[in-house]
């Protein structure tokens, strides 16, 4: 099994790591990939990278919370860093406005000129959308072709808005452990979706699923995931592990 996006460099972290990747590994995670957040989460995100080589891989990317007034002197560090090379995505990026609106603007011109970095990378990209789905599809609509690969992480919109995002021919849903809580509506979106276009996820530390929900979520319940997931799509777990865990190989091409 494949989680596609966990922080497990985080600070939630810092006191069993070690073991925290140890259990996923012995559950059947077998990789973890890893998106960046800003400047200050580089260190982490390398040494654990380095730590586990065969099992965490290290994406570069500047996460829209994090574009503020200085938004330029840190993507310019994010730059250095991808030109460096070694990672496996351009990530975690995109548009949130939930937290705060008034970076709408420093956030889409983060947002597309690391798209544009992708596509001359030959790198996917993992997209962070909250509450900003419009001005999103803007912008992919503006510089999709057929270099601009991806996945929508913690997809959690409605049937109309899957079919958008599957509709530019290189993007995938990131499903997590939203997908366990009750009324996430995911029931109804993901039978609309076939399989194919599904990767899975935790978001670790963040958005644990049931019965979890509310404490540190972990790389080593995405088994959890892929329950409900193989509950939806009336599949076997291991049907849901094999299918997505193809999709993901496929996607990010460099981990292997």
């Amino acid at each position: 099994m494949i989680d596609t996006h966990t922080h497990l460099y985080s600070t939630e972290f810092d006191t069993d790591r070690e073991a925290v990747v140890k259990l996923a590994i012995a559950g059947g995670v077998s990789r973890m990939l890893l998106p960046n957040v800003d400047v200050d989460s580089i260190a982490g995100l390398h040494a654990l990278a380095q730590k586990f080589p065969d099992h965490c891989f290290p994406m570069m990317g500047l996460h829209p919370c994090s574009v503020k007034e200085n938004w330029e002197s840190q993507l310019s560090i994010i730059k250095s860093w991808l030109d460096k090379g070694g990672y496996c995505a351009v990530g975690e990026i995109g548009l949130d406005l939930y937290w705060d609106q008034s970076t709408l603007e420093f956030q889409k011109k983060a947002f597309r000129q690391q798209l544009i970095w992708a596509k001359e990378k030959k790198l996917p990209v993992v997209i962070h959308v909250r509450e900003a789905f419009a001005d999103t599809f803007d912008i992919i609509d503006e510089l999709n072709d057929d270099d601009l690969t991806g996945v929508f992480h913690c997809f959690t919109g409605t049937v109309e808005q899957a079919k958008h995002v599957l509709s530019y021919g290189g993007f995938k849903l990131g499903i997590g452990g939203v997908v366990t809580f009750k009324n996430s509506g995911l029931d109804r979106v993901l039978p609309y979706v076939p399989l194919k276009y599904v990767v899975l996820e935790t978001d670790a530390p963040y958005l644990a699923p049931a019965p979890h929900r509310g404490k540190r979520n972990e790389s080593a319940y995405l088994q959890i995931i892929a329950q409900k997931v193989a509950e939806i799509k009336g599949l076997s777990v291991a049907e849901v592990d094999q299918i997505t865990s193809a999709n993901a190989l496929q996607l990010f091409s460099t981990v292997k």
